[in-house]
């Protein structure tokens, strides 16, 4: 091998080095994952499982950056304006991804041209839940019997939620136009004072997340009429989806990881292959299981044509809410 085909070996192997950055920062360099809300809950549970589970297939460290504030649109604006290079990624969820853009007046990033869609991480159903007590007293048993009961009873039923525009606000408004009923919304600071509400008594439903809801519907205070996703949930297996009632009625929290715009193809498909295999691993199902949460690895186009389609579907129904952040 002579010394100028022995330079263009390294210079190509440099070349293809470079075109991946975790290879050649080694040592020097993380990716940072950006988790747009506080450390602890869910979503900061799953993505510090996978950070660990990605480490070698990257050739790194995954550091997880939180940085919470103004319904995750803060830590989602910083992935969007961060440098296309695969070393900043970050989450996109239900509200940072398809409702704020739609509930907030002004918005720092656009949800729809300023994120490369990565994979979809997981979906969690959220379930229509009655204060077991309430329902024993008025006699529901069912979701028919709720859409029953208030159509006969107009203006008796209320319910409540963590806030106007807040995941349990929209699907209880997506409930009563498709069953035809009304019930008075009442907003709470947050899902814990709107759950503590529906347990002592001060509202008849809630439209939860069942990871939260599901330690008391275990234990017999709140009883699990219904899910909101399309097939009955491997965690809840007697409460069918309100679709079989409701044609269509589908509204579930999800996230995903993304990337900013303009990051290389060979890049995203890097992560890509880490992060599916991540979620795909036993080992990661068992733990998600434990959070209610069923992962959903996705092709980076998959993701993007989901996001698309939920972007489009909670314009409608934050629009029917009249709900607005300022």
């Amino acid at each position: 091998m002579n010394k100028r085909h022995l330079l263009s070996l390294l210079l190509g192997a440099g070349a293809a080095l470079a075109a991946t950055p975790w290879a050649h920062a080694q040592g020097t360099h993380a990716v940072r994952l950006v988790v747009p809300y506080a450390a602890g809950g869910p979503i900061d549970v799953t993505a510090r499982a996978l950070a660990e589970r990605v480490k070698d297939a990257l050739g790194g460290p995954v550091i997880i950056d939180n940085k919470p504030g103004a319904g995750g649109n803060i830590g989602a604006d910083m992935v969007a304006k961060a440098a296309p290079d695969g070393l900043t990624i970050g989450i996109a969820a239900t509200a940072t991804n398809a409702v704020n853009p739609w509930l907030y007046t002004k918005m720092p990033f656009n949800a729809q041209a300023d994120f490369a869609p990565i994979t979809q991480m997981v979906r969690v159903p959220n379930v229509l839940v009655m204060n077991a007590e309430t329902a024993q007293r008025l006699k529901i048993d069912s979701l028919q019997d709720l859409i029953a009961y208030g159509k006969a009873n107009p203006g008796k039923l209320n319910y409540g939620s963590g806030g106007n525009g807040s995941a349990g606000h929209l699907a209880g408004e997506m409930f009563k136009k498709a069953a035809g009923i009304f019930a008075v919304h009442i907003p709470y600071n947050g899902g814990n004072p709107a759950q503590l509400a529906l347990l002592s008594g001060q509202v008849d439903f809630n439209f939860d997340n069942l990871a939260t809801a599901a330690p008391n519907i275990k234990a017999g205070k709140l009883k699990a009429l219904a899910v909101t996703t399309l097939q009955r949930s491997p965690f809840l297996p007697d409460a069918p989806p309100v679709a079989d009632t409701l044609k269509g009625f589908s509204i579930d929290t999800w996230w995903g990881l993304v990337a900013p715009a303009g990051t290389p193809k060979a890049t995203i498909d890097k992560l890509n292959q880490a992060f599916v295999a991540a979620l795909k691993a036993p080992e990661t199902q068992a733990r998600f299981a434990a959070l209610f949460a069923e992962p959903v690895p996705t092709t980076p186009e998959q993701f993007g044509a989901f996001m698309k389609a939920e972007l489009a579907k909670y314009e409608q129904v934050v629009k029917a809410t009249g709900a607005k952040v300022d």
